[in-house]
Protein backbone atom coordinates (compact mmCIF):
# COMPACT_ATOMS: atom_id res chain seq x y z
CA UNK A 1 0.00 0.00 0.00
CA UNK A 2 1.29 3.39 -0.98
CA UNK A 3 0.60 6.52 1.03
CA UNK A 4 -1.76 8.79 -0.38
CA UNK A 5 -0.83 12.11 -1.71
CA UNK A 6 -2.36 14.83 0.55
CA UNK A 7 -3.81 18.42 -1.77
CA UNK A 8 -4.25 21.37 -0.89
CA UNK A 9 -7.68 20.91 -0.10
CA UNK A 10 -6.93 17.94 2.39
CA UNK A 11 -4.34 20.21 4.28
CA UNK A 12 -6.73 23.19 4.35
CA UNK A 13 -9.72 20.67 5.65
CA UNK A 14 -6.91 20.46 8.33
CA UNK A 15 -6.32 24.17 9.15
CA UNK A 16 -9.87 24.46 9.41
CA UNK A 17 -9.73 22.57 13.02
CA UNK A 18 -7.32 24.95 14.05
CA UNK A 19 -8.90 27.91 12.44
CA UNK A 20 -12.39 26.71 14.84
CA UNK A 21 -10.32 26.54 17.68
CA UNK A 22 -9.12 30.18 17.25
CA UNK A 23 -12.33 31.09 16.94
CA UNK A 24 -13.57 29.23 20.44
CA UNK A 25 -10.37 31.09 22.08
CA UNK A 26 -11.94 34.61 20.73
CA UNK A 27 -15.20 34.18 22.08
CA UNK A 28 -13.72 32.95 25.07
CA UNK A 29 -11.27 36.11 25.47
CA UNK A 30 -8.17 33.91 26.08
CA UNK A 31 -5.75 36.01 23.76
CA UNK A 32 -4.49 32.96 22.05
CA UNK A 33 -5.76 33.94 18.64
CA UNK A 34 -2.72 35.90 17.31
CA UNK A 35 -0.28 33.79 18.78
CA UNK A 36 -2.45 30.48 17.45
CA UNK A 37 -2.60 31.68 14.08
CA UNK A 38 0.82 33.01 13.92
CA UNK A 39 2.44 29.62 15.32
CA UNK A 40 0.30 27.95 12.62
CA UNK A 41 1.70 30.11 9.68
CA UNK A 42 5.14 29.67 10.65
CA UNK A 43 5.12 26.53 11.09
CA UNK A 44 3.68 25.81 7.79
CA UNK A 45 5.85 28.20 6.04
CA UNK A 46 8.88 26.41 7.78
CA UNK A 47 8.11 23.00 6.95
CA UNK A 48 7.17 23.61 3.15
CA UNK A 49 10.80 25.50 3.36
CA UNK A 50 12.25 22.41 4.63
CA UNK A 51 10.68 19.99 2.08
CA UNK A 52 12.02 21.84 -0.56
CA UNK A 53 15.60 22.17 0.72
CA UNK A 54 15.30 18.35 1.46
CA UNK A 55 14.22 17.43 -1.79
CA UNK A 56 17.46 19.17 -2.83
CA UNK A 57 19.30 17.64 -0.62
CA UNK A 58 17.93 13.89 -1.48
CA UNK A 59 18.83 14.52 -4.66
CA UNK A 60 22.32 15.90 -4.30
CA UNK A 61 23.49 13.49 -1.83
CA UNK A 62 26.19 15.16 -1.07
CA UNK A 63 28.64 14.97 2.23
CA UNK A 64 29.34 18.26 2.12
CA UNK A 65 25.75 19.41 1.93
CA UNK A 66 24.36 16.83 4.88
CA UNK A 67 27.37 18.51 6.73
CA UNK A 68 26.50 21.74 6.40
CA UNK A 69 22.86 21.00 6.90
CA UNK A 70 23.75 19.19 9.83
CA UNK A 71 25.58 22.25 11.18
CA UNK A 72 22.49 24.76 10.63
CA UNK A 73 20.66 22.51 12.76
CA UNK A 74 22.88 22.16 15.21
CA UNK A 75 23.79 26.09 15.35
CA UNK A 76 19.45 26.73 15.62
CA UNK A 77 19.29 23.95 18.32
CA UNK A 78 21.89 25.70 20.28
CA UNK A 79 19.98 28.97 20.37
CA UNK A 80 16.43 27.56 21.37
CA UNK A 81 18.47 25.79 24.41
CA UNK A 82 19.10 29.22 25.63
CA UNK A 83 15.71 31.08 24.46
CA UNK A 84 13.87 28.85 26.53
CA UNK A 85 15.52 29.39 29.68
CA UNK A 86 14.25 32.31 32.10
CA UNK A 87 17.85 32.62 33.70
CA UNK A 88 20.12 32.00 30.67
CA UNK A 89 23.99 32.18 31.19
CA UNK A 90 24.73 35.23 30.05
CA UNK A 91 26.87 35.91 26.44
CA UNK A 92 28.41 33.62 24.11
CA UNK A 93 28.99 31.25 27.16
CA UNK A 94 25.55 30.07 27.71
CA UNK A 95 25.22 29.56 24.14
CA UNK A 96 28.13 27.36 23.71
CA UNK A 97 27.54 25.06 26.94
CA UNK A 98 23.93 24.23 25.16
CA UNK A 99 25.86 24.10 21.58
CA UNK A 100 28.60 21.75 22.76
CA UNK A 101 26.34 19.47 24.86
CA UNK A 102 24.12 18.97 21.93
CA UNK A 103 27.06 18.89 19.60
CA UNK A 104 28.93 16.10 21.15
CA UNK A 105 26.46 13.63 22.44
CA UNK A 106 23.60 14.00 19.06
CA UNK A 107 26.57 14.41 16.62
CA UNK A 108 28.35 11.29 17.85
CA UNK A 109 25.44 8.95 18.63
CA UNK A 110 23.69 9.74 14.75
CA UNK A 111 27.52 8.93 13.67
CA UNK A 112 27.31 5.89 15.67
CA UNK A 113 24.10 4.76 14.55
CA UNK A 114 24.40 5.82 10.89
CA UNK A 115 28.09 3.60 10.19
CA UNK A 116 27.35 0.96 12.77
CA UNK A 117 24.36 0.30 13.46
CA UNK A 118 21.65 1.23 10.18
CA UNK A 119 25.15 1.03 7.69
CA UNK A 120 23.26 3.29 4.88
CA UNK A 121 25.65 3.31 1.27
CA UNK A 122 26.79 5.99 1.75
CA UNK A 123 26.99 6.24 5.18
CA UNK A 124 25.79 10.14 4.88
CA UNK A 125 22.86 9.06 2.81
CA UNK A 126 20.94 12.23 3.22
CA UNK A 127 17.28 9.96 4.24
CA UNK A 128 18.90 8.67 6.96
CA UNK A 129 21.68 11.44 8.00
CA UNK A 130 19.15 14.47 8.24
CA UNK A 131 15.65 12.69 10.07
CA UNK A 132 17.52 10.66 12.32
CA UNK A 133 20.27 13.76 13.80
CA UNK A 134 16.73 15.85 13.43
CA UNK A 135 14.98 13.36 15.94
CA UNK A 136 17.97 12.94 18.05
CA UNK A 137 18.58 16.57 18.52
CA UNK A 138 15.00 17.91 18.70
CA UNK A 139 14.59 15.31 22.07
CA UNK A 140 17.99 16.25 23.00
CA UNK A 141 17.52 20.22 23.14
CA UNK A 142 14.52 20.00 25.09
CA UNK A 143 16.34 17.89 27.42
CA UNK A 144 19.01 19.97 28.07
CA UNK A 145 17.25 23.27 27.53
CA UNK A 146 14.93 21.94 31.11
CA UNK A 147 18.47 20.83 32.47
CA UNK A 148 20.19 24.11 32.08
CA UNK A 149 16.86 26.41 32.94
CA UNK A 150 16.35 24.23 36.44
CA UNK A 151 20.32 24.40 37.45
CA UNK A 152 20.35 28.45 36.77
CA UNK A 153 16.74 29.20 38.41
CA UNK A 154 17.36 26.84 41.39
CA UNK A 155 21.20 28.42 41.98
CA UNK A 156 19.24 31.77 41.65
CA UNK A 157 16.60 31.24 44.34
CA UNK A 158 19.09 28.99 46.69
CA UNK A 159 21.88 31.11 46.56
CA UNK A 160 21.99 31.66 50.49
CA UNK A 161 22.12 27.73 51.08
CA UNK A 162 24.62 27.43 48.85
CA UNK A 163 26.97 30.61 49.85
CA UNK A 164 26.33 28.79 53.39
CA UNK A 165 27.55 25.81 52.38
CA UNK A 166 30.61 27.05 50.90
CA UNK A 167 31.39 29.14 54.20
CA UNK A 168 31.28 26.24 55.72
CA UNK A 169 34.20 24.59 53.78
CA UNK A 170 32.53 22.55 51.10
CA UNK A 171 33.74 22.34 47.83
CA UNK A 172 31.41 23.95 45.00
CA UNK A 173 30.72 20.10 43.62
CA UNK A 174 29.73 19.55 46.98
CA UNK A 175 27.38 22.37 47.65
CA UNK A 176 25.78 22.13 44.06
CA UNK A 177 25.85 18.31 44.30
CA UNK A 178 21.49 18.06 45.21
CA UNK A 179 21.49 20.73 42.61
CA UNK A 180 23.08 19.05 40.34
CA UNK A 181 21.03 15.91 40.72
CA UNK A 182 17.39 17.74 40.37
CA UNK A 183 18.82 19.27 37.29
CA UNK A 184 19.57 15.97 35.44
CA UNK A 185 16.53 14.89 36.69
CA UNK A 186 14.37 17.76 35.33
CA UNK A 187 16.45 16.84 31.75
CA UNK A 188 15.57 13.45 31.84
CA UNK A 189 11.90 13.78 32.61
CA UNK A 190 10.03 14.15 29.17
CA UNK A 191 12.63 11.29 27.92
CA UNK A 192 10.90 9.06 30.84
CA UNK A 193 7.71 9.90 29.94
CA UNK A 194 7.80 9.11 26.83
CA UNK A 195 9.70 5.74 27.66
CA UNK A 196 6.86 4.86 29.89
CA UNK A 197 3.99 5.56 27.63
CA UNK A 198 5.43 4.43 24.17
CA UNK A 199 3.47 1.34 22.91
CA UNK A 200 1.02 1.77 25.44
CA UNK A 201 -0.76 5.36 26.00
CA UNK A 202 0.96 6.65 22.30
CA UNK A 203 2.50 5.17 19.59
CA UNK A 204 5.51 7.42 18.25
CA UNK A 205 6.06 9.59 15.18
CA UNK A 206 8.21 7.48 13.70
CA UNK A 207 6.21 4.04 13.87
CA UNK A 208 3.51 5.71 12.88
CA UNK A 209 4.89 7.25 9.86
CA UNK A 210 6.44 4.12 8.66
CA UNK A 211 3.52 1.89 9.22
CA UNK A 212 1.51 4.96 6.99
CA UNK A 213 3.80 4.61 4.37
CA UNK A 214 3.34 0.63 4.07
CA UNK A 215 5.85 -0.69 6.38
CA UNK A 216 5.53 -4.38 7.90
CA UNK A 217 4.33 -3.31 11.78
CA UNK A 218 7.30 -4.86 13.50
CA UNK A 219 9.97 -3.56 11.05
CA UNK A 220 8.37 -0.09 11.77
CA UNK A 221 8.90 -1.05 15.64
CA UNK A 222 12.08 -2.23 15.52
CA UNK A 223 13.44 1.44 14.26
CA UNK A 224 11.13 3.18 16.88
CA UNK A 225 12.58 1.26 19.42
CA UNK A 226 16.77 1.73 18.48
CA UNK A 227 15.35 5.89 17.83
CA UNK A 228 13.70 5.86 21.37
CA UNK A 229 17.14 4.16 22.36
CA UNK A 230 19.56 6.58 20.90
CA UNK A 231 17.10 9.73 22.28
CA UNK A 232 17.68 8.45 25.52
CA UNK A 233 21.61 7.88 25.51
CA UNK A 234 21.75 11.46 24.02
CA UNK A 235 19.37 13.16 26.14
CA UNK A 236 20.87 11.62 29.03
CA UNK A 237 24.52 11.98 28.40
CA UNK A 238 23.84 16.05 26.77
CA UNK A 239 22.08 16.48 29.91
CA UNK A 240 24.84 15.36 31.78
CA UNK A 241 27.68 17.44 29.95
CA UNK A 242 25.86 20.67 29.94
CA UNK A 243 24.94 20.23 33.79
CA UNK A 244 28.36 19.81 34.49
CA UNK A 245 29.55 22.86 32.11
CA UNK A 246 27.14 24.83 33.37
CA UNK A 247 27.96 24.45 36.78
CA UNK A 248 31.18 25.26 36.20
CA UNK A 249 30.23 28.44 34.89
CA UNK A 250 28.29 29.70 38.02
CA UNK A 251 32.05 29.23 39.70
CA UNK A 252 35.23 31.48 39.45
CA UNK A 253 38.53 29.97 40.16
CA UNK A 254 38.12 31.12 43.51
CA UNK A 255 34.91 28.60 43.83
CA UNK A 256 32.68 31.95 44.19
CA UNK A 257 29.32 31.88 43.44
CA UNK A 258 28.86 33.84 40.12
CA UNK A 259 25.33 34.70 40.05
CA UNK A 260 26.00 38.21 38.02
CA UNK A 261 26.66 35.67 34.73
CA UNK A 262 23.36 34.95 34.59
CA UNK A 263 20.52 36.92 32.95
CA UNK A 264 17.29 37.79 34.54
CA UNK A 265 14.95 37.55 31.66
CA UNK A 266 11.18 39.72 31.84
CA UNK A 267 8.45 37.21 32.28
Amino acid sequence: MNLEQLSVIDLSLAALLVAALGLVQLIMGLGLLRSLLMGSVRMTLQLLLVGLVLKSLFEAANLGWVSLMALIMLALAGYEVTARQKRPIKGWHGYTIGLLSMGVTAATITLFALIIIIEPHPWYTPQYAIPLLGMILGNTMTGIGLALNHLTQTAWSARVKIEARLLLGQTAGEATAELRADALRAGLIPTLNMLAAAGLISLPGMMTGQILAGAAPMDAVRYQILIMFLITAANGFGSLLAVHLGTRRLFDERARLRLDRLTARKA
